[in-house]
C-alpha cells in the first residue's frame, strides 16, 4: 500500500509526488551575522530520532511548500499545513 500525504491544497497524493527540503527548525541567521553562526547553520543539523517538522514541496501537484509533522522513524504523518500560513515559508 502507498503512503499518502494529506496536500491541504489537493487532497490525499502518494508521497512519491512530494520532495522533503528538510528540518523546519533552524533559523536563517541575519546578514551581519558572525562566519560561525552561519557555519553552524549551513553545516550543522541535528538528526533527532522521532516527531520531527520538515519543509517538503508539492512538486507534482500544487507545487506549494508545507510544513509536515512526521516520525521519521515509522514515517506516521501526523499533520500537514501550508508553510506560508504557517509563517514557514
Amino acid at each position: 500500500m502507498a503512503s499518502l500525504i494529506s496536500c491541504p491544497h489537493c487532497g490525499m497524493r502518494p508521497k512519491e509526488e512530494f520532495m522533503i527540503r528538510g528540518d523546519a527548525a533552524p533559523v536563517r541567521p541575519s546578514a551581519m551575522a558572525s562566519d560561525e553562526a552561519w557555519h553552524d547553520y549551513v553545516h550543522l543539523r541535528n538528526n533527532p530520532r522521532g516527531r520531527v517538522r520538515e519543509h517538503w514541496q508539492h512538486v507534482a501537484g500544487c507545487r506549494r511548500w508545507l510544513l509536515v509533522e512526521r516520525d521519521n522513524l515509522t514515517h506516521a504523518v501526523f499533520s500537514v499545513a501550508d508553510a506560508a500560513a504557517e509563517g514557514g515559508q
